[in-house]
């Protein structure tokens, strides 16, 4: 996982919300752009940053491109977070 990437990717609004949406099934760039007030230019940067950071997979069919979340970066990346949280019940910080 490159995590300056993903971190950048999840760092925007814009993509999170697409990643919402994603979550729920993969859609073609033309579904998931009618939920956006943005230019299918801006759409397309959005989706490049998430693909760079292989948060997203891309299909094509037909004359459409399926965008889908990629699982496999999110389980990875909340094991890192799930790392940086101390284990419950210990003696961790100072009082």
């Amino acid at each position: 996982m490159k995590q300056q990437a993903v971190f950048r990717a999840l760092a925007d609004p814009t993509r999170r919300a697409i990643l919402k949406r994603l979550h729920g099934g993969a859609m073609s760039a033309g579904e998931i752009g009618e939920a956006f007030d943005i230019t299918g230019a801006s759409l397309s940067h959005h989706f490049a940053i998430l693909k760079q950071a292989d948060l997203v997979r891309t299909e094509r069919r037909g004359q459409y491109i399926v965008y889908s979340l990629n699982s496999t970066v999110m389980e990875d990346l909340m094991r890192l977070m799930l790392d940086l949280i101390p284990p419950s019940g210990g003696r961790g910080g100072k009082r």
